[in-house]
Parts: C-alpha cells; sequence; structure tokens
C-alpha cells in the first residue's frame, strides 16, 4: 500500500516535503537518465573522466587511438602546391631558378663545413645506407610486436617495402621529364629532383613512423619531438651535404622535401588505419600501456 506525502510546515512558513525520489539533477546522473545536459551530468558540463574528453568513434567502438594524423588533405595539398610552384619556375627560369643557381654556386665555392664532411651528409642520403636503416627499423618492430602478441604482423614490412618502391617511382620519371642539368662540377642531365634526398627523407621518416607506431613507442611528447627533429636534422644535412658538394642545386632538393613530406602524409594515415582496424594483428590492447588497457577494457564494457 502506498503512502502518500504529508506536508511539513518549516518555522519560516515554507512547506516542505519529505525526502523521496526526485528526478532533480541527482537522478539525471542514472545511466539511461533522459534530461537536459549532458547525459552522465545533469548541469552539460563535460565528466571529469579521460573518456569525457575523447570522441567517440564507430558505434560499438571506442574513441580514436593515438596516433591521429592532423589534416591529411591540408599537407597534401600544400605539397603538391609548393612542388608545382618551385616547377614551374624552373621551367620558365624565373626568378627563384637565377636566384638558386647563384645561391649553389655559393654554398659549393664559398666558406662552410670541410668537404670530407659535406660527403659524409650527402652518402646518408644514399639507398645503400637509408635502405637498410629502414630495413632494421621494420625488423625491430616486428619483433617487438611478436613479442607482445605472440603472432607475426605483415604491416612493417609491407611499409618498407612501399618506401623501397615509392622514391624510384617518383623520382626517376621526374628526372627524364625536366632533364634538369646540375651544376658546373656535375657532369650529365636529370638533376631534378634530387634522388638522394628524397630517399633520406622517405627512408628514414617511415623509419620513425614505424617506431612511433610500434607496441614500445615512446609516451612522453618530449622524446617523440626529439625523435623527429632527429630526423629533421637529417635530412637537412643530406640535403645540405649534396649542394654543398656541388650534386644539386638548392631547388632540387626542396622539391624533394615536398615529395617526401607527400609520401610520409600517406604512410601516416595507413599506419593509423591499418593499427585501428578491429582484425588488426596489433590493436590498442596489446600496444598500449596497462594503464591504457583498463582504460580501454572499462570504455567497451560502458559501449556495451
Amino acid at each position: 500500500m502506498n503512502e502518500t506525502p504529508v506536508q511539513r510546515a518549516t518555522a519560516s512558513g515554507a512547506i516542505a516535503w519529505p525526502s523521496g525520489r526526485r528526478t532533480g539533477r541527482a537522478f539525471a546522473h542514472t545511466p539511461g537518465a533522459s534530461g537536459p545536459g549532458h547525459p552522465h551530468r545533469s548541469d552539460g558540463r563535460p565528466p571529469h573522466t579521460p573518456r569525457g574528453a575523447r570522441f567517440p568513434g564507430p558505434p560499438g567502438r571506442p574513441g580514436t587511438r593515438p596516433p591521429v594524423p592532423g589534416r591529411p588533405a591540408v599537407v597534401l595539398s600544400l605539397c603538391a602546391v609548393v612542388f608545382a610552384l618551385l616547377t614551374w619556375q624552373l621551367v620558365s627560369r624565373g626568378p627563384v631558378r637565377r636566384l638558386d643557381e647563384r645561391l649553389g654556386v655559393r654554398l659549393h665555392d664559398g666558406a662552410g663545413p670541410p668537404h670530407p664532411l659535406a660527403e659524409f651528409f650527402s652518402d646518408l642520403g644514399n639507398p645503400t645506407v637509408a635502405f637498410p636503416v629502414l630495413a632494421v627499423c621494420a625488423g625491430a618492430v616486428t619483433w617487438w610486436v611478436r613479442r607482445e602478441t605472440g603472432r607475426a604482423v605483415w604491416w612493417p614490412a609491407l611499409t618498407a617495402l612501399g618506401a623501397l618502391v615509392v622514391v624510384p617511382v617518383l623520382v626517376l620519371p621526374l628526372k627524364e621529364i625536366f632533364d634538369r642539368p646540375g651544376q658546373p662540377s656535375a657532369e650529365g642531365l636529370g638533376y631534378y629532383p634530387s634522388g638522394h634526398t628524397a630517399t633520406a627523407s622517405v627512408a628514414y621518416g617511415v623509419a620513425l613512423l614505424l617506431l612511433l607506431a610500434g607496441p614500445v613507442a615512446p609516451r612522453h611528447r618530449g622524446v617523440r619531438r626529439a625523435l623527429a627533429a632527429t630526423w629533421l636534422l637529417l635530412v637537412l644535412c643530406v640535403s645540405y651535404g649534396l649542394v654543398r658538394q656541388g650534386y644539386h642545386w638548392p631547388l632540387d632538393v626542396a622539391a624533394s622535401w615536398c615529395l617526401g613530406g607527400a609520401v610520409l602524409q600517406v604512410v601516416a594515415v595507413v599506419l593509423v588505419r591499418v593499427r585501428a582496424r578491429p582484425g588488426a594483428a596489433v590493436r590498442g590492447d596489446a600496444a598500449s600501456s596497462p594503464l591504457e588497457r583498463r582504460v580501454d577494457e572499462a570504455e567497451r564494457g560502458d559501449v556495451a
């Protein structure tokens, strides 16, 4: 038998109702409650949990996992536009090409690092040096994944193989099309764009992406930035060594920067999509830390 609540008068004359189940702010926190604001907070503010600050993924799956590429279309468009402008100046013999030739001769003949050091820098862009480094990184990531999951995976080796193939496929036809002569100390034609710069950019960059996508990738943002800065410094050293030794013009290496940046952006997107697939061998459960695994398990339980 239900009891009807009885009103009580307070000292100030106001009517006080007895405590009972109310549909106010406290009840809005219960699962499945309907009301204004956030479904888990009645005041509309996000909850003070890591999940509240993450964007949900597709239905039935947890939120997006790092690393997440920023805006691939913007990066690819920027690389394409800069490469087109540089090529236009090269073909039309515009002011950028004239400045490029003056700068190249000055860097080659003027004061700078010793030529043996510059030769060492330029050799770092040789395929016989860069591709073995990429192969070692791909093998290390494969071993780490096998150790963590007990299964062999295919994506590190295929990514490294794709980098080996994409550089000559992009660079060699462009060299034949533009047929640019080198510096006075160089012989022959076909120096635009620089193959050594493209090799260094893609090979070392893909090696870095594989390490960052592996199960033992550094979680600290400062370490990741230091690795990226090391890759950037390495590419700059290779580019300077090529110009210093008279193997290429500055415009040649700048065009290869655009090609390398576009390739690395595509590789980053592919790696993220491969690792985010439900049937992939390496998922967040195997590639994340124990704390992140517990958070992901709790999220999957909430979604289910």
